[in-house]
């Protein structure tokens, strides 16, 4: 078995996970998460917090999966930076 990587960003309900496969990202709150996985695949999980037991269904791979990332990263780089512009 071979050596693998993850690592996620939250922005908020946002996250953006990165691994050796690519870029996927997710949005929900504890317990339950949308998103698109690193190979173009939509999801559903549903979690018991804290346990690490989960439900995951995927539905199918996505078309326009390279696209919704890039708006999803423009758009949280974005809230990104309106925010450290609002603190200031």
């Amino acid at each position: 078995m071979g050596w693998n990587w993850r690592k996620s960003i939250n922005f908020g309900t946002l996250r953006i996970n990165l691994s050796k496969r690519g870029i996927g990202y997710s949005a929900g709150v504890r317990g339950f998460r949308m998103g698109r996985n690193a190979k173009g695949q939509d999801y559903n999980q549903i979690s018991i917090p804290g346990t690490g037991i989960y439900r995951r269904s995927v539905s199918g791979k996505g078309s326009h999966g390279r696209r919704t990332l890039a708006i999803v990263l423009v758009l949280s780089l974005l809230i990104v930076l309106v925010g450290l512009l609002l603190v200031r």
